[in-house]
């Protein structure tokens, strides 16, 4: 089946007359309908650049991108116009017209389309009650809170019926309670509408709990990626490890330097697995990291624990865990 958005073998770079800069190397990515696939990586990473490359807004210096099998690099600037239409995008300021109402706002791009300004209203007061924000359809950007303008933003997105939905940082600007609410309002657009909706983010929690899939850019690199569950549960590279458990972390003043990492599934995250493996293996471990996360409506724990030094005692306590089923992973340079 054909992707949504195929990326082939992206890169950007940017010179100055001073220095270049190589924002993005050789990415290459396929992105399904109806996917929610977060794009996440520390500031600087290249992802931002890379949002913005999906609908050529940046036009690569090397490879092409794709939008439902049809190449963007031999589109002409209308051609371009036209695709733009059904790939949207919002952003972390929001980038509401300040002089106009929240409805007029809504509007402001089926104007620009030429949709009548009767079917205009209609349309943005029907995204307005989507968005939970009808009461506030005469009332201006400075009276709204951050989560209200992003709601209008999102309304503003959706009133010319697009295909994808691009999120660039679109929670950043947001308290963790906002973010919430704006993360499960995308939720419920992707499952009514099956818009295609990629969010770029440095957060791993909003990929945990919004995203079905997840790729990792590190340094212009793509570094990893898969379904979230999947690279939750056994990292592979430096950068998504770094971006799950902090695994750059190294702890001083420890003795004994083997380290794993458990990860819990909700049949396992109940039950005392630890404290029964202590008083089995009769010694004592030290936990280092322990969290819960929801990835796609369920429960997934992870720990980091660090065994006693002896190897056979060590030995004994991770075929105790895999035995029953754990996902038990060797770390190694945690302990210092």
């Amino acid at each position: 089946m054909e992707p949504m958005i195929r990326i082939e073998n992206v890169s950007k770079t940017f010179k100055s007359k001073d220095n270049t800069v190589e924002a993005l190397k050789h990415i290459s990515l396929d992105i399904g309908a109806g996917d929610i696939y977060g794009i996440i990586g520390m500031s600087g990473a290249g992802k931002s650049t890379l949002v913005r490359c999906l609908n050529f807004l940046e036009r690569p210096t090397e490879g092409t991108v794709y939008v439902e099998g049809k190449d963007l690099s031999v589109m002409n600037g209308k051609e371009l116009l036209q695709m733009r239409r059904s790939v949207a995008m919002i952003f972390q300021h929001f980038n509401l017209l300040m002089q106009r109402t929240v409805l007029d706002n809504v509007c402001f791009p089926m104007e620009i389309a030429g949709v009548g300004k009767k079917e205009a209203r209609e349309k943005a007061r029907e995204y307005l009650k989507i968005v939970d924000l009808s009461e506030k359809e005469k009332s201006y950007p400075a009276q709204l809170s951050g989560g209200q303008k992003q709601r209008v933003a999102i309304a503003r997105a959706l009133a010319m019926d697009p295909k994808i939905l691009l999120c660039d940082e679109a929670t950043s600007a947001l308290d963790p309670t906002t973010t919430k609410s704006i993360l499960a309002l995308l939720k419920e657009i992707n499952a009514r509408y099956g818009i295609t909706i990629v969010i770029i983010t440095h957060s791993m929690e909003v990929v945990q709990e919004v995203c079905t899939k997840v790729a990792i850019i590190d340094a212009g690199e793509l570094a990893e990626s898969g379904t979230v569950e999947a690279v939750f549960a056994s990292p592979k590279s430096k950068a998504a490890r770094k971006l799950i458990y902090q695994g750059e972390r190294k702890v001083s003043l420890m003795k004994s330097r083997r380290c794993i990492r458990i990860v819990f599934t909700e049949n396992s995250s109940f039950e005392p697995v630890i404290a029964n493996m202590v008083l089995e293996c009769k010694a004592s471990v030290n936990i280092l990291l322990a969290d819960t996360k929801d990835i796609g409506g369920i429960a997934r724990g992870q720990m980091v624990l660090q065994l006693p030094e002896e190897e056979q005692i060590a030995d004994k306590m991770v075929a105790y865990l895999k035995e029953r089923n754990l996902t038990v992973e060797e770390l190694t340079d945690y302990v210092e």
